[in-house]
């Protein structure tokens, strides 16, 4: 199997994000299930491309990922939502949340790259009926 490529991985993310529900349905996995929705991304591009993971490539997807997401996402997220609710109080909130968003967007990128180094250390199955995000979300 031809490597899969980090840029093609971030355009497909970045189309499925933008359709129509998506980006609902991840922040509903996220939110509600404490889910990565990068992890989600790479799952549902793996279906498109009908390679399916089995569930011990898919720990070790979640491995890779689990302390940047910890140490740097998380903590983000949350200084964002603070900044948000307090947003009279901050003095240039607009331009503090619009480099935020530009710094998480760029960070949610390096994640991508993660789990792509670490995909293409698994040997994947190919299959046309690939359902990874079950083995996922239950």
């Amino acid at each position: 199997m031809k490597p899969l490529n980090s840029e093609a991985f971030w355009q497909f993310a970045c189309r499925l994000y933008n359709k129509e529900g998506m980006q609902t349905r991840l922040l509903d996995y996220q939110n509600q299930q404490g889910k990565n929705v990068n992890l989600c991304l790479l799952l549902y591009y793996l279906n498109s491309l009908e390679l399916a993971l089995n569930e011990s490539q898919l720990n070790q997807l979640e491995l890779c990922i689990v302390e940047f997401d910890e140490q740097v996402l998380k903590p983000l997220r949350t200084a964002r939502g603070y900044l948000k609710a307090n947003q009279v109080d901050i003095a240039d909130y607009a331009t503090i949340r619009k480099e935020l968003l530009s710094a998480e967007l760029k960070l949610e990128k390096q994640q991508q790259q993660m789990l792509i180094d670490s995909v293409n250390t698994c040997t994947l199955t190919s299959n046309p009926k690939a359902d990874n995000l079950k083995l996922y979300i239950r």
